[in-house]
């Protein structure tokens, strides 16, 4: 399976927030903030974890579990070798209040 720091990782490797990858794989957002803030691997749902999953491997993040065939020792995420991925785009914020422009002076 995937741990707290490596979906943080894969996450960082994308260039994405939490709302994208929630977006990408098709859960809500919470779901993945509670993944997130797990203590070590990823518990929940099995559909959710194999559609997190396979969201991850679409965006071209391969998952290294312990033990794997890799050149360290440890859990990890990498960019897969075949794969020219481009940090995916930003969605802008749909947040109020998150509009930047010309202050105004009090």
């Amino acid at each position: 399976m995937i741990t707290a720091a490596q979906l943080r990782a894969a996450r960082a490797l994308l260039g994405i927030d939490q709302r994208h990858l929630a977006d990408l794989a098709g859960v809500s957002v919470p779901t993945i903030q509670r993944m997130e803030a797990s203590v070590h691997v990823v518990r929940g749902n099995v559909d959710t974890l194999m559609r997190l999953l396979a969201a991850l491997d679409a965006a071209g993040i391969e998952v290294i579990n312990e033990g794997a065939v890799s050149e360290g020792s440890g859990r990890g995420v990498r960019l897969k070798a075949n794969a020219n991925v481009k940090p995916l785009p930003r969605r802008p914020s749909k947040l109020p209040g998150t509009v930047r422009g010309p202050r105004a002076r009090s």
